[in-house]
């Protein structure tokens, strides 16, 4: 497994991290507790010590699997989590309902610190090593926002700050505010719009990316084949990316890159997590997991070095998707 420094800090972070979205059950179909806690500790012993999970996850369901699952490791795991999607108050905007509470964007500083609390107990733990603000706040300054995460990195509780789901202006009004440390941003194959912005930011300023669906919900793993059917509430069933259609397409696609992943000994979804690190020093990927298999195999692709031949076949086989 390859390391990098998180941002500005000195925390030695794999480039891949386990996102722990689906553990929380809600939006996946439902999960399974025991194969959520095999996969966290198949990836810690696979050389993975980045764990992403966040509040809304199952309201509050995967921190509490997370911090079951790291009881005696604490010490050696990147913990992330986050904060901004609240249900324990109806301040700033209303966002979704999820099990029947409505969730609101809210990111003051009154909100900001009792989440943390929840968050840390739920986690067993007295600190966070990277505090993410979820989805932003327009009814909270980002100045105010970024004033209380800073009073906590002061004050021990959170050692690295990161925002998710920001555009250019966001982002630029938090480097303004003080120091950030990570963006966590939707990238993959098939997910690019940061690179038009937000990536060459990221380099400037020395901020980490933490890509997340590097593998499109499973879309880029080769496994979901055009006759692949999804229920329940799973929000795949939805998606027009997961028609039969594309989903034909990118079985075409993908079948194109697979000389390069015969070539290292990997599966299709190993290369392309791999392809997806390659894309900047700053980049890092987080990828999901049901079980410790999916886990395991995950952590292969970070160790996974591509030549610039291999990057070349890869983005024309992406070049005949587009």
């Amino acid at each position: 497994m390859k390391y990098k420094k998180l941002g500005t800090t000195d925390i030695e972070t794999s480039v891949i991290g386990l996102g722990t979205w689906a553990m929380g059950g809600w939006m996946w179909g439902g999960g399974n507790d025991s194969d959520s806690i095999a996969a966290i500790h198949a990836a810690l012993d696979s050389g993975v010590n980045l764990i992403d999970t966040a509040p809304a996850y199952g309201l509050g369901r995967s921190e509490e699997l997370v911090g079951q699952a790291i009881k005696g490791r604490r010490d050696k795991v990147v913990l992330a989590t986050k904060c901004g999607l609240v249900w324990h108050t109806d301040k700033g905007n209303h966002f979704f309902d999820e099990e029947g509470k409505p969730v609101h964007r809210y990111l003051g500083e009154d909100s900001i610190r009792h989440e943390l609390e929840q968050s840390l107990k739920r986690l067993s733990t007295d600190y966070i090593d990277l505090y993410i603000t979820h989805w932003q706040d327009p009814t909270t300054p980002i100045s105010e926002t970024m004033e209380v995460l800073t009073k906590l990195k002061q004050e021990g509780k959170i050692r690295a700050i990161g925002i998710s789901n920001v555009n250019k202006d966001e982002m630029n009004d938090y480097l303004s505010a003080g120091t950030l440390d990570c963006i966590q941003e939707k990238y993959s194959m098939l997910d690019r719009d940061i690179e038009q912005e937000l990536l060459p930011m990221s380099e400037k300023n020395n901020v980490s990316i933490l890509s997340y669906s590097p593998l499109a919900q499973g879309l880029l793993t080769g496994k979901i084949g055009p006759e692949r059917q999804f229920s329940g509430d799973d929000q795949r069933i939805e998606d027009p990316r997961f028609s039969q259609e594309n989903r034909i397409k990118i079985a075409s696609m993908l079948a194109s890159m697979q000389p390069v992943a015969d070539q290292h000994g990997i599966t299709l979804g190993q290369l392309v997590i791999a392809w997806t690190i390659a894309r900047s020093n700053q980049m890092f990927a987080l990828c999901g997991a049901r079980n410790a298999q999916q886990a395991n195999e995950n952590a292969v692709a970070g160790q996974v070095d591509l030549s610039g031949s291999e990057l070349d076949k890869i983005s024309s086989a992406l070049a005949a998707y587009f």
